[in-house]
């Protein structure tokens, strides 16, 4: 195993970017789409770290056919070593899971009474993901203050609010947690009031996985009448019945979905009732699709990596 200082003579005078679970079919491909985007880091070293060493070495190839084909000079390396991919970075992107489980955080709990939609943040589901990751993510913030002692790190690994609140008080890491919350609801309410995205603006404060639209305008004026009123068209309110029902009782918009609010709250997974109300069941058994979705990410993840076809990048909403 090297030492520290054997990881340290590796640092280098470009930026250097280190993608902790970069295995993650949906979140580190995002991610590497939008480096590539950025010209100021076309000169970078992105250090892919995972322990599926499968999941690695596919976004590898699939990271290096990226940089190639949108013409940066972004050198690509991967790892199952952490701290080697850690030694030396600017920056350091955490998009990692430890142990996830549907059987385990949404039907044990089910179980006993609580009905969960989601079960990575709050409730039961959040409480057993935070014991299982935030140890985890101690762990990476100790080589961190090690071997990239000036390095930022940029959290997206959940539950979000309790690792935050873990790093913050365990450790003197500089840390920013990121969820795409903001940017999505964005674009929900420019679609439940008829106008564009690029019409509108928000103001939004809260913590990170639940925030609220204390501002929210089209064209620079107030657009919360148009919002209360596209709120009594049956259709509309179905799309999102929760956050609207929280904007009737609290008079703001919040930025995580129904699917997340729905178990936020105590007041909307108590009975079958008010489920049905709500029309919750359908989320529940969404989740029951979440294999898939990934499975699906993962087969364009295997086309986009091996085709001969010339990738293009976009910026995300990550």
């Amino acid at each position: 195993m090297q030492d520290r200082s054997q990881l340290l003579e590796k640092e280098s005078s470009v930026a250097k970017i280190s993608l902790i679970g970069a295995g993650s079919v949906v979140f580190a491909r995002r991610l590497l789409q939008d480096i590539v985007c950025v010209p100021e880091l076309s000169d970078s070293t992105v250090s892919l770290m995972d322990t599926d060493a499968e999941r690695l070495a596919l976004m590898g190839k699939f990271a290096e056919k990226l940089a190639r084909d949108t013409g940066t000079n972004i050198k690509i390396e991967t790892t199952a070593n952490r701290r080697e991919s850690l030694a030396g970075a600017d920056y350091v992107l955490a998009t990692i899971r430890v142990g996830d489980s549907y059987e385990r955080d949404i039907e044990i709990p089910l179980k006993y009474g609580v009905d969960q939609s989601v079960g990575d943040t709050v409730g039961p589901g959040g409480v057993f993901k935070a014991l299982r990751t935030a140890p985890v993510l101690m762990e990476i913030c100790e080589d961190i203050e090690d071997l990239a002692p000036n390095a930022l790190l940029l959290n997206y690994t959940n539950p979000m609010a309790i690792a935050c609140w873990a790093i913050a008080e365990a450790t003197d890491v500089p840390t920013i947690g990121l969820c795409h919350s903001v940017q999505h609801t964005t674009a929900d309410l420019a679609d439940y009031v008829g106008v564009s995205k690029d019409r509108v603006k928000g103001w939004v404060a809260g913590i990170n996985h639940l925030a609220w639209f204390l501002r929210f305008e089209v064209d620079g004026k107030d657009a919360y009448p148009q919002l209360f009123e596209a709120m009594e068209n049956p259709e509309i309110f179905s799309r999102d019945t929760v956050r609207f029902e929280v904007m009737k009782q609290f008079g703001y918009f919040v930025t995580e979905s129904t699917r997340h609010m729905s178990e936020y709250t105590p007041y909307f997974r108590t009975n079958e009732a008010t489920i049905d109300e709500f029309n919750l069941d359908q989320i529940r058994q969404d989740l029951k699709r979440r294999t898939t979705r990934v499975d699906d990410h993962y087969t364009q993840l295997l086309e986009d990596a091996n085709t001969d076809r010339k990738l293009t990048a976009e910026r995300s909403e990550e």
